[in-house]
């Protein structure tokens, strides 16, 4: 016999299905719940986008609601990651639920009795802002502590699923609910979507998976945990990746520009833009969760090549290559943020990975409005096309800078 006889067979490696976080019931339903969620905080973000507009008529009006917004987060977002790290992440996500529906009948109410004025959108902008800082690192790891670490890149990169199909199933359910019915409605709508992720905590109790025990309150918690963050080069690179990628997913400051001013194209054209990414984002979310454990040295190359397609989409020249750079653009970012993300909290302490999520989401979403104003401002002064690419140029920057530690062949 030969050796060629004699060899045993080689199983092939089977890649864990993008999927399989789903088969897990507790997920499946927090899963279904978070996109009911997601697309009614976009139909509300319509409506008081417009009610601003109206009320006001002036961009820089429609700047102060983004910044009242996100601006706790990016100040407390910390804060709220200690939070998270304290008490247990099912019971936090009730009060939150809870709270931002009550947030929106109460905007409800004054938009139906025509008290609502510029102002007191802005405080109720705020006060859902200021609970954003706690739910959102309490959503980042109670993901964890459902599907645990074998499935957590599944459930990360379908989470990216949600977020992109309700930046595009969003917006045009508020904007037909605001035709049909006004904005009030929108908003009542939003707040009704609260009560299904509310119901489906209430309903299960999972068990915990990699969750630390509750503990006591410590002096310079927040500080701490943001040190944690900074002194760490892997999860350093990664925060100023997301940081920077806010312009990618801020698609209200550069992209209608770039679209009407360089390209010419109506407003048909920008929505056909932001159904192009959001297109191209599904398999990219969909291929990163194939992977479950993400390296750094694939999240650099990931950041590395989304910077080179917003530098080339920028210029190009026809709008045939803006919508397939778009497309690429789409597919590629949501694959480095949702590995980044996953790499994050795989390598973060179990004891400090609320706060270190809470330095997330002060990083992406948190720092959108002022990664929104200088692109912004750099388009004013430029054109689109340059401020585009300049922030791609950031994120390649951004790689080279870190390269040692997140182009390394092998992961510390």
């Amino acid at each position: 016999m030969t050796t060629d006889e004699t060899a045993p067979e080689i199983a092939p490696v089977k890649r864990p299905s993008p999927f399989a976080s789903l088969s897990d019931r507790p997920f499946r339903w927090w899963f279904v719940s978070q996109v009911v969620s997601a697309s009614g905080g976009m139909t509300q973000a319509v409506a008081t986008a417009w009610l601003v507009l109206q009320m006001t008529d002036s961009a820089v009006a429609l700047g102060g609601l983004t910044v009242a917004t996100m601006l706790p987060v990016l100040l407390l977002g910390a804060v709220g990651g200690s939070v998270v790290d304290r008490y247990d992440r099912r019971r936090i996500l009730i009060w939150t639920q809870a709270v931002l529906a009550a947030l929106g009948v109460g905007l409800f109410a004054f938009v139906e009795t025509d008290t609502a004025g510029y102002w007191l959108i802005l405080a109720f902008s705020a006060a859902g802002g200021l609970v954003m800082a706690v739910d959102g690192p309490a959503r980042q790891v109670y993901v964890l502590d459902l599907v645990g670490r074998e499935r957590l890149a599944s459930a990360v990169s379908l989470y990216e699923v949600i977020l992109n199909t309700s930046r595009v199933v969003g917006p045009a359910a508020g904007a037909v609910v605001l035709v049909v019915w006004g904005a009030g409605p929108c908003i009542l709508l939003n707040a009704v979507t609260f009560l299904v992720p509310l119901a489906v905590l209430l309903v299960q109790r999972p068990p915990k998976r990699d969750a630390p025990a509750p503990r006591q309150r410590e002096k310079g918690a927040a500080r701490a945990g943001l040190r944690y963050a900074w002194s760490i080069p892997m999860i350093r690179s990664c925060l100023l990746i997301a940081a920077a990628s806010g312009i990618i997913f801020n698609f209200g400051v550069l992209m209608p520009v770039l679209t009407t001013h360089e390209f010419h194209l109506g407003s048909g054209g920008y929505g056909a833009l932001l159904a192009v990414f959001g297109v191209g984002a599904v398999p990219g979310a969909l291929l990163a969760a194939r992977t479950d454990a993400p390296t750094s040295r694939q999240v650099g190359l990931l950041a590395g090549g989304t910077g080179a397609l917003m530098i080339l989409t920028a210029f190009a020249p026809a709008v045939p290559l803006l919508f397939a750079g778009m497309a690429g653009i789409g597919f590629v970012s949501i694959w480095m943020i949702a590995a980044a993300n996953t790499l994050v909290q795989l390598r973060t302490e179990p004891a400090l990975r609320g706060r270190v999520m809470g330095a997330w989401t002060m990083a992406l979403p948190g720092m959108n409005p002022i990664t929104g104003i200088a692109v912004g401002a750099l388009a004013q002064v430029t054109n689109a096309r340059i401020a585009y690419a300049a922030a791609g140029l950031l994120l390649v920057a951004i790689v080279t800078g870190s390269r040692s530690t997140l182009l390394a062949r092998a992961d510390a």
